[in-house]
């Protein structure tokens, strides 16, 4: 039987089923290449990833932010009225006294304050740094990934210029009983404020604040409104203190927990503490004679009991040196020496996953010991920490002599290579650009730049999420679908 196919019509198809197959080929060989390439252990930069050398290739590219309208009182003022106080009952500082003497000696104050040295407060100076970024005159933020805009319909996010940790530790230095309360709280108070105004803006409403940012750095900031704010990206330095029940409540009352739906990775982002320690530099690092150093509290509550158990199996092991301090002036020093003089520094688990032990054990080129299970890292994805961290379980650490015997099996090379890797990374943890007041240019490869870089990466969750719910009918509710780990 003849075919019923013409003969050109077989040639057409032959030739364009080739022509996919070529096409194929093509592409495949391209992307082997392109992962060849980029995959490259041997690259100076290999600690970074992709993700993040795709960054830095676009010059023109940023993010859009539009800085949301709340009075001065709630920001710089903040700072304004914590230098008129006599001291901060909570932890006397030094340094803090010094910059009060100086700043209001001859009656002067100025338009941009310092953050304070406080170093309960100073960890978590980060809404300070960003807002500062923001505040900088256009011509002189070149360096910076994100670009202020002056309308919020033409911004990917909204910035909400509350310095919470600052609100909240102010409160706990001066009337810490009334802290859960929220009459006489003046913290509640500043919290209401700042709720109410954002959450009756246009921008709001518009997205129902999914798109809005705010810098929650304290385990504490805003708590009594979390649950208001819960649809926006929550800048914070871990989950620790939103998991947890209330340690106060002794019936376990699920009004004192805060909702899994309420952070997660999808849409939230893990920052840096700000370091408390001078970076050390490469050049300037000399032989270590201590194998591990440890210095802070040992008894500390929730996640901190491993840290006890910890405490209690290396206290007297040789070449451990395990010091119960607090963040004072002499505390520093202590740390410092340290740090600097040791292999390894330990990271365990206290109140909460992670502190700024851990930015200041990498600005000392002290190769990071992490024993906290439920941990999360600010930058992963463009930092790869395991390039220059030991990762431990708890199970392996409580083991009675394992964990020391662990770090000795790590030769001179590795430890060489830590550092090195950790040398790379030093910058990106550092939130200081150096100008008075914070307001000046940020550097590019700093911390608030990849902040930045971070919040970039989420647009895409941020508009579908808005989208998806412009579009349910009225009275129904789309369920959040929230990993959260």
């Amino acid at each position: 039987m003849k075919s019923l196919v013409p003969k050109t019509t077989i040639t057409l198809s032959s030739l364009f089923i080739s022509f996919a197959i070529l096409s194929i080929l093509s592409l495949s060989i391209f992307f082997i290449f392109s992962t060849t390439q980029t995959s490259n252990p041997n690259s100076t930069h290999s600690t970074f990833s992709s993700s993040s050398s795709k960054f830095s290739q676009n010059p023109n590219q940023s993010i859009k932010v539009y800085v949301a309208d709340l009075p001065r009182s709630l920001n710089y003022g903040l700072l304004d009225k914590y230098w008129s106080l006599n001291n901060d009952s909570r932890l006397g500082s030094d340094a803090d006294e010094k910059i009060r003497s100086f700043l209001y000696s001859s009656n002067q104050s100025p338009k941009f304050s310092p953050y304070p040295e406080n170093p309960l407060i100073k960890q978590y100076s980060a809404e300070y740094w960003i807002l500062g970024d923001l505040m900088t005159a256009r011509g002189s933020r070149g360096g910076s990934f994100a670009r202020r805009v002056l309308n919020s319909d033409e911004a990917d996010v909204v910035f909400v210029p509350f310095f919470a940790t600052l609100s909240a530790e102010m409160q706990l230095g001066l009337a810490k009983g009334m802290f859960r309360k929220k009459v006489g709280n003046e913290d509640y108070e500043r919290q209401r404020e700042v709720v109410d105004l954002v959450k009756g803006s246009r921008a709001w409403k518009r997205s129902g604040g999914r798109d809005h940012i705010f810098v929650l750095t304290d385990p504490v900031a805003m708590w009594h409104v979390r649950a208001e704010i819960a649809p926006a990206v929550l800048l914070v330095v871990d989950f620790g203190g939103w998991y947890r029940v209330d340690s106060k409540a002794a019936d376990g009352n699920s009004s004192n927990m805060i909702q899994h739906t309420q952070v997660s990775l999808i849409k939230d982002v893990i920052v840096p503490y700000t370091h408390l320690l001078r970076r050390l530099h490469l050049s300037e690092d000399q032989d270590r004679q201590t194998l591990m150093y440890f210095k802070g509290a040992k008894h500390r509550h929730r996640g901190g009991l491993v840290r006890e158990k910890m405490w209690d199996l290396l206290v007297n092991e040789p070449g451990v040196v395990m010091e119960d301090g607090f963040p004072n002036a002499t505390g520093r020093e202590q740390s410092i020496k340290g740090m600097r003089n040791s292999e390894f520094c330990l990271h365990p688990a206290g109140d909460t996953p992670t502190s700024c032990r851990l930015f200041d054990a990498i600005l000392s080129l002290c190769i990071p010991v992490i024993v906290s299970d439920s941990i999360e890292l600010p930058f992963e994805g463009m930092v790869d920490y395991s390039d220059f961290s030991v990762f431990v379980s708890t199970i392996d650490a409580l083991q009675p002599n394992w964990l020391v015997a662990h770090l000795r099996n790590f030769s001179k090379e590795q430890k060489d290579t830590f550092r090195q890797k950790m040398a790379q990374v030093q910058p990106i943890f550092e939130y200081d650009n150096g100008h008075p007041g914070g307001i000046g240019p940020v550097p590019p490869d700093g911390a608030v730049n990849h902040i930045w870089k971070k919040v970039y990466q989420k647009l895409p969750m941020i508009k579908e999420a808005i989208v998806r719910e412009k579009r349910k009918p009225q009275g129904v509710s789309i369920p959040v679908r929230c990993h959260c780990t």
